[in-house]
């Protein structure tokens, strides 16, 4: 029968490993490292707790460092900065301090914190450490007028989409920094509406070059089309949304308007799975060449009005104007803006469309 070792023994050794396990406890809680050891087994603060106090004390440890000129020594940064336990006479305290002071460097300077290491001078028997303001410090955020409107633009795009939080947080932290991207903006800026749901996945795979699948209600069509396309961009043109991209079972480039995509976007395949055209103009593709739901009217205009049909038309034979359009509201719209000066030839709905909204107007008039 084997001989067990004397119970004092046996005691102290479990004391000794108990100890020095609980050395990082002890600084947390700032209870002597003995004391800590035989608490071992029901600890008194949680894992949150800790990692709260640590990030305090690293805080803490940039502030102290940020407000001196000179080299602070480990043992003054322990007298000053709350977190670290002060010595106690015990060896072992003293070491547990060491290995937390080491940590806290190494994490700081993982942070991107320039944490400098010298001495005030040569009698200096240790290293000290500061933190230069001129380095740790963001330089001035300034924007010319055109920069700060297109922040206060994509500001207002997000308010109302996924990214509405950050963007807010951000233009907060810009005011901060003395830029008014509202004032920038000389109160003028276009309406933006980024409530269609679909708007966030299409930006997403566009960024990431992935392509993506959806079904797609044509203008005339009853029923949606499944469509695949690999998608180039998205832009905002005349109060609407489209995504262009190169269609791959028609093989050609096409533009789609995000109102008419019935229900989900699904992306597919992996990112960066096609490269985007250098020379690709996204508006010339939505407005200036037929899209995928192009229709062609002809609209015959007499005098010097319809000044606003004619830069979107693409043919003037003898006074009739052909334009491609998508949107029949807003061609009925520009017709009726021109009153006698236009009048719409076909397609059929377009004339209908111009003819009850110069009746809407007559009757607002009366």
């Amino acid at each position: 029968m084997r001989n067990r070792p004397p119970i004092g023994n046996d005691r102290s050794m479990t004391s000794r490993v108990a100890t020095e396990n609980a050395g990082d406890e002890a600084q947390a809680t700032g209870q002597p490292a003995g004391r800590a050891a035989t608490r071992r087994a029901r600890p008194r603060i949680s894992f949150e707790d800790m990692a709260a106090r640590r990030a305090e004390r690293l805080v803490n440890l940039v502030i102290c460092l940020l407000s001196t000129r000179q080299f602070l020594t480990a043992e003054r940064i322990r007298d000053a900065v709350p977190g670290y336990e002060a010595p106690d006479g015990d060896p072992r305290t003293d070491e547990a301090f060491k290995r937390m002071f080491e940590r806290d460097k190494a994490e700081l300077r993982d942070l991107g914190v320039p944490l400098e290491t010298g001495r005030n001078s040569v009698f200096d028997a240790d290293d000290g450490y500061r933190i230069t303001r001129r380095e740790y410090e963001l330089p001035a955020i300034e924007f010319d007028p055109a920069e700060a409107a297109a922040v206060g633009l994509a500001a207002r795009l997000w308010q109302s989409a996924a990214l509405g939080t950050p963007a807010r947080s951000a233009l907060i932290k810009l005011r901060a920094g003395g830029t008014d991207v509202e004032a920038a903006s000389g109160g003028i800026l276009p309406h933006v509406d980024a409530s269609d749901p679909s708007l966030p996945t299409f930006l997403e795979a566009a960024r990431h070059a992935r392509a993506v699948r959806f079904d797609y209600l044509k203008s005339g069509s009853g029923q949606p089309e499944r469509r695949d396309v690999e998608p180039w961009g998205v832009l905002s043109w005349r109060r609407r949304w489209y995504v262009v991209g190169f269609d791959r079972a028609r093989e050609d480039v096409r533009s789609f308007r995000l109102s008419r995509v019935q229900g989900d976007v699904t992306p597919y395949g992996k990112p960066d799975a096609f490269e985007r055209p250098e020379k690709v103009d996204l508006l010339d593709a939505v407005a200036g060449r037929p899209p995928d739901e192009g229709r062609v009217a002809r609209i015959r205009v007499t005098g010097n009005g319809g000044a606003q049909l004619r830069r979107y038309a693409s043919s003037d034979e003898d006074g009739v104007l052909t334009v491609t359009y998508s949107d029949l509201s807003w061609l009925a719209r520009a017709v009726a803006s021109a009153g006698a000066n236009a009048r719409a030839l076909d397609p059929p709905e377009l004339v209908e469309a111009v003819r009850s909204r110069l009746a809407a107007i007559a009757g607002g008039a009366r």
